[in-house]
């Protein structure tokens, strides 16, 4: 029988998963994909998700460990999905990162209402989300 390596794709001990899991919510493909090149050279499970609604479902199957959420998207925007998130007391304690071209003091604060623990803006470096992973996830190594 061939010996595989433990990953994180059973789903059956969430408590012993030796990676972080990181959901990232924008409807641009190229942010996408730039934070999930960026999050697997930190070692880092990544899901993706193109919107809102898409995050919602997955946030259900994946259950990751912090979320990265972009603000402007079409049809749900990221301080409802990030509201919708935290109401839910299964998944209120997983950390929020909005992510936003924009820097302004309003969207940091509205964030911050809505239950975001932090604010990137974009474009962000490969250092600024791995440390954001760092600050927000204790089980990153």
């Amino acid at each position: 029988m061939e010996h595989l390596p433990d990953t994180p794709t059973s789903g059956r001990s969430e408590r012993e998963r030796p990676v972080t899991r990181v959901l990232v919510i924008d409807d641009s493909n190229t942010i996408r994909r730039s934070a999930e090149i960026f999050l697997k050279q930190g070692g880092c499970e990544v899901v993706l998700a193109e919107d809102g609604f898409d995050a919602l479902a997955k946030v259900s199957d994946h259950r990751p460990d912090l979320i990265f959420c972009d603000i402007l998207m079409p049809r749900l925007d990221g301080y409802q999905t990030c509201a919708i998130i935290k109401r839910n007391p299964e998944f209120a304690s997983v950390p929020v990162i909005m992510l936003s071209s924009k820097d302004g003091l309003f969207d940091k604060a509205r964030g911050r209402m809505v239950g975001s623990e932090d604010y990137l803006t974009k474009p962000f470096t490969k250092d600024q989300l791995l440390q954001a992973v760092q600050l927000h996830c204790r089980v990153v190594s």
